[in-house]
């Protein structure tokens, strides 16, 4: 129980770290958000875990089929945000990225890539 806390607690302190960075400086902010923190700190916890090296590398092989779809977000989210508000540009960028996820998870089908 105490490792789960462990993971949950140094989890939840990087996303408050970027949140606070954020506030001071949108570039550094964004810059710290962007690197694959959160995914390198899974990759940690799965092989302090003692997953396998090949659960570890189709994660890592995943996430990056996975970001793709989400970049059109960071895009759109700005645009929308001028004209509709937070809550409404927020909304309609997830449901960009799911329709991206969808495309991309179609067109990799043809190249032997299983997204789904």
């Amino acid at each position: 129980m105490a490792w789960l806390i462990t993971k949950y607690a140094i989890t939840a302190a990087l996303v408050v770290l970027i949140s606070e960075v954020a506030k001071r400086s949108d570039k550094l902010g964004a810059l710290i958000a962007a690197l694959p923190t959160v995914t390198v700190l899974a990759m940690v916890w799965m092989y302090l875990e003692h997953q396998s090296g090949e659960k570890i590398a189709n994660h890592a092989w995943y996430t990056f089929w996975y970001v793709l779809p989400t970049l059109p977000m960071f895009l759109v989210f700005p645009f929308l945000l001028t004209r509709l508000g937070f809550w409404p540009s927020l909304a309609g960028s997830a449901v960009l990225t799911v329709v991206c996820f969808g495309g991309l998870a179609l067109v990799m089908k043809r190249f032997g890539v299983g997204l789904m």
